[in-house]
């Protein structure tokens, strides 16, 4: 039996592709992504600008195939989970974030991950596998569906959930194409960010594929303490980390910047001598600090750092010339904060990256 093609991991020029060999003509991938992500309409019967005939192709070869939405929850706050079912006891979770003047909608490029971060929920989930262009881009789907439903809408999209998406190049920068592209979701580039703990070569191959925002889970200012909360660190430790950021900001013709994510543990990163380690640290880089309040998790022994340590912390760069913001925890209620999202994930591998 054929394998239908799931045309959700389709970019526009894939699709152009696509239909090439089929014969027809490139303004059936405008027709067919409007259907999509303008109207959201999945199913071919319906797109009546398409002939018959090609209709009956299309269902033959392919399909638009969004996962099962095994639940959604709504947080006092306006955050609205998504616990996305992937089949093989897998689910993956997404988080839309309300704000005055946007939306964040925060998606997984990962069924688990591997990277296993102490501070980190979904690390200790273990990982499964890497999710597909059409996985990733249904997350936006689904979310946006359900959205223009309330009046609402996604103004930013970010690589923040479960997974880390530089260990899933190709199909995050083919996604990143249709969140840019106006044929679909129509996204700015600095809507769009990917944030890695940081895979050196991948960065470095990033700069050149895709001019998405980057932001970097950094949370140490030293090999040491970063070892123990970013265990990747120790194949690319903080040297070269920053090496690839700069190289980052230098690629391209537009300007670009680093969102640098601090997570802030009690009497474990938040002291005066690190915050004057992370000044110094990112002093010259074209960037910006997010000092993200820990957010607990059962098995966890680090407790979230006191409100005068951030707020001492948060004056110390500030006062260093490093813009820096404190993130305002969100959705706690239905466990859908930074570093919380777990999933349920059927652990595969623990594997060394």
């Amino acid at each position: 039996m054929l394998d239908k093609k799931n045309l959700l991991g389709f970019t526009q020029q894939q699709l152009n592709e696509f239909f090439s060999q089929m014969g027809e003509k490139p303004y059936r991938t405008r027709q067919l992504m409007q259907w999509i992500y303008k109207r959201h309409e999945f199913d071919f019967d319906n797109m009546l600008n398409l002939s018959k005939t090609l209709r009956g192709k299309l269902k033959s070869i392919a399909n638009i195939n969004l996962p099962n939405v095994v639940k959604q929850n709504f947080a006092t706050d306006g955050v609205i989970k998504w616990v996305v079912g992937l089949g093989e006891h897998n689910n993956i979770e997404m988080v839309y974030i309300p704000e005055k003047d946007r939306g964040t909608l925060c998606i997984s490029s990962q069924v688990g991950c591997a990277l296993a971060c102490t501070f980190c929920s979904t690390g200790m989930q273990g990982f499964n596998r890497n999710l597909s262009t059409a996985e990733i881009i249904s997350q936006v789907l689904i979310a946006s569906k359900y959205l223009d439903s309330q009046n609402k809408r996604i103004s930013n999209v970010v690589f923040m959930g479960m997974g880390e998406p530089l260990l899933n190049e190709e199909a995050v920068y083919d996604a990143c194409d249709l969140l840019l592209d106006d044929l679909a979701f129509g996204l700015s580039r600095r809507k769009v960010t990917i944030s890695t703990s940081g895979v050196v070569p991948a960065m470095l191959r990033m700069a050149d594929r895709t001019n998405v925002s980057l932001a970097i889970s950094l949370h140490a200012p030293d090999d040491k303490l970063r070892s123990e909360l970013v265990p990747i660190n120790e194949k690319y430790p903080i040297n070269e980390l920053l090496a690839a950021c700069k190289n980052y900001l230098k690629a391209g013709d537009q300007e670009r910047h680093i969102l640098f994510e601090y997570v802030m543990l009690d009497r474990v990163n938040d002291s005066v001598d690190y915050a004057n380690k992370l000044a110094k640290l990112l002093k010259g880089i074209s960037s910006k600090v997010n000092l993200i309040p820990f957010n607990p998790f059962p098995q966890t022994n680090y407790k979230t750092s006191k409100s005068s340590a951030i707020e001492r912390f948060q004056d110390i760069l500030h006062n260093s010339g490093i813009r820096t913001m404190t993130r305002r925890t969100r959705g706690e209620d239905v466990d859908a904060a930074c570093g919380q999202l777990a999933g349920k994930v059927l652990d595969k591998t623990k594997r060394n990256i």
